[in-house]
């Protein structure tokens, strides 16, 4: 009786070990060039997006970062990511910079390092 015991605690020990995953970071970053295929520095970037249900609880981003030295503006999306779940987030992409502006689009995926590039332009 003991020995059966001690099995199945250790069985249930070794289960519960087993089922702590931890979930990666969700990372988007975007690069920001303008015409010139130049890196433009301290450019404002904004990331935004809502949910295409009628759900009660619609998920809505609006995210603004400015670029760094090598023109890349990073956003964590741990927040909104939950282990398990199918996608995090397509979302749409505005950059600027003084009298320039560019566009694009980017697919968010879990415990990834999602890269996007966007140029701007008069």
């Amino acid at each position: 009786m003991k020995k059966s015991l001690i099995i199945v605690s250790f069985g249930l020990l070794l289960a519960a070990a087993y089922s702590c995953v931890k979930k990666e970071d969700t990372i988007a970053k975007i690069e920001v060039r303008d015409e010139n295929n130049t890196l433009v520095e301290e450019a404002m970037v904004v990331l935004h997006g809502t949910s295409t249900c009628n759900c009660p609880s619609q998920v809505v981003v609006y995210d603004t970062a400015y670029t760094n030295a090598a023109g890349i503006a990073t956003f964590n999306y741990n927040e909104i990511y939950q282990l398990g779940q199918a996608g995090v987030a397509v979302l749409d992409i505005e950059a600027y910079k003084g009298n320039r502006q560019g566009q694009g689009i980017i697919k968010i995926e879990a415990e990834k390092t999602n890269e996007e590039t966007v140029i701007i332009q008069p």
